[in-house]
């Protein structure tokens, strides 16, 4: 069994407040505080499966400029997904089953990519994204308990896909099995490993009792397992993978800072929602909220948010 991340984005940062502070609030948090950030998703190589962790960006999404007063920047694009799995030595035939954390469109841009894999999203998922199709398998996590998680579906000897919602109300994380150790791959459960450690919550969530449910499981799970936390938004994911460092929820590792050292970027005129990468367009503006074509982002009311996520305006930035 082995677990390799797909690298996607690199050199990205994001805010404390952003990262911590959905219970408390984000002015109780320093936004001077800066936690490194990336994208990467996750491959599972059983020996006789090709299984993926989510599916990236797709290739026609803008990448969003650099804002440093921004809550998030999830950094420079290293590879569009396709080019970043083949690196990994694979052909997309070779994929067996995709799992999709959640809806969002940084897990799920190039499922279009696998057309003969089978793609495990939770039903809730699948339903909000209106993903069907023969090769979509909308899960009801019918396998029973997996530890002190409620409701799981086995998906190969060792691979385990379990329902965690909270960031969006569908979403899942995957637990692998090798040896005595558990690698549980999440989306964003946290943003960052920080919040795991200090047991704290991003204000990027959906549903914010079941967060806190889904953080106490991962937490207490953690507890009684040998656990690598393998996330998908700071470089801690791939580097606790490369180590195999499992997580002492007494001993938090000392931040690394981010780089911060960014080039001028062109902008494109359209401006990407931090959270679930929606673009707001002004030439198409949001008819479907009453904002017609031709509405800069400037003009949008106040009150105006994500239509997909339902975050506010201040959640955006320049692409």
């Amino acid at each position: 069994m082995e677990i390799k991340a797909v690298k996607l984005y690199e050199n990205g940062f994001m805010t404390q407040p952003f990262a911590m502070g959905l219970e408390d609030g984000e002015d109780k948090f320093d936004k001077a505080v800066k936690y490194r950030s990336c994208l990467q998703n996750y491959l599972i190589d059983t020996g006789d499966e090709v299984i993926l962790v989510d599916t990236g960006m797709s290739l026609e999404t803008p990448d969003t400029a650099v804002d440093v007063n921004g809550p998030i920047y999830i950094g420079n694009r290293i590879d569009d997904y396709v080019t970043a799995f083949e690196k990994l030595g694979y052909k997309k035939d070779q994929v067996t089953k995709i799992l999709v954390t959640h809806k969002h469109p940084d897990h799920t841009g190039e499922l279009r990519s696998f057309p003969n894999a089978k793609i495990y999203i939770s039903r809730v998922e699948a339903e909000a994204m209106n993903l069907t199709g023969d090769n979509v398998v909308p899960v009801d996590f019918t396998d029973g308990s997996y530890e002190n998680f409620d409701k799981c579906q086995k998906i190969a000897d060792g691979v385990y896909y379990i329902f965690a919602p909270g960031h969006t109300t569908g979403n899942s994380i995957i637990i692998v099995e090798k040896g005595d150790l558990r690698y549980i791959i999440h989306g964003d459960v946290t943003y960052t490993d920080e919040a795991l450690y200090k047991n704290k919550l991003s204000v990027a969530t959906e549903d914010k009792v079941a967060a806190r449910e889904t953080l106490n499981k991962i937490r207490k799970f953690i507890e009684t397992h040998k656990t690598v936390y393998v996330s998908t938004h700071t470089p801690l994911g791939y580097e606790n993978l490369e180590t195999d460092k499992v997580v002492d929820l007494a001993d938090m590792p000392e931040p690394i800072p981010p780089a911060m050292d960014y080039e001028e970027q062109e902008e494109t005129g359209k401006y990407m929602c931090s959270i679930c990468n929606y673009v707001y367009d002004p030439e198409v503006g949001d008819p479907e909220h009453g904002i017609p074509a031709g509405t800069a982002f400037e003009d949008l009311p106040d009150d105006w948010k994500c239509p997909r996520c339902r975050q506010g305006k201040d959640k955006f930035g320049k692409a």
